[in-house]
């Protein structure tokens, strides 16, 4: 299974609008549909960095997806 690394609020902005388009879901149907609120959608499609992680993922898990934390690199002891 192939991993698409995103790492940045524009890239989870990108992803997110490209996953609701692609299923031809309006941002109030996706609201609905995830269980958040429409305002929470547009935060998010709009890049905002301090969005909640659960909602994120809320939002994410209607289209089969997750956030998690990747170890980038070990840390010198």
């Amino acid at each position: 299974m192939k991993t698409e690394r995103i790492d940045t609020p524009s890239g989870i902005a990108t992803a997110v609008k490209a996953l609701r388009e692609k299923a031809g879901l309006t941002q109030a149907q996706l609201a609905k549909r995830s269980g958040v609120g429409l305002r929470f959608v547009r935060e998010v499609e709009q890049g905002k960095a301090t969005v909640r992680v659960d909602k994120v993922n809320q939002v994410l898990a209607l289209f089969g997806y997750h956030l998690e934390a990747v170890k980038d690199r070990e840390i010198p002891a």
